[in-house]
């Protein structure tokens, strides 16, 4: 299973970036081999569709589960669409983020955010 999650940093101790569509990276681990990939959020610069070009970016890199802090609605629409669950965390610690969804102390993001246009 690959599991992206946004990130303000490239390390499990950098903490989780509550912002989807403008975080700076995606960690991205494969629960099965044990690896980490770092991509840069292409959604970063992007002007006005964030969302939808960090969702693609992820959708491209075959993910199975997202955690962030928040999903605006035309991100929300192409990964629900996509088959992509969705989990919400503080700002915490990467290792710590993985700690609570392997314990199921995450809740999935059911309903997107408000647009922030």
């Amino acid at each position: 299973m690959k599991i992206a999650i946004s990130a303000i940093g490239k390390t499990m101790e950098d903490v989780l970036d509550m912002r989807f569509g403008r975080c700076e990276y995606f960690q991205i681990h494969d629960t099965e081999s044990g690896q980490i990939k770092v991509i840069e959020n292409k959604g970063l610069n992007s002007s006005g569709v964030a969302g939808i070009a960090a969702s693609n970016q992820l959708i491209e890199e075959k993910i199975d589960v997202i955690i962030t802090g928040n999903l605006g609605p035309n991100a929300f629409e192409l990964i629900e669409k996509a088959g992509i669950k969705a989990y919400k965390s503080g700002n915490i610690a990467i290792n710590s983020v993985l700690e609570k969804y392997n314990k199921g102390e995450l809740n999935e993001i059911e309903i997107p955010e408000p647009s922030h246009h």
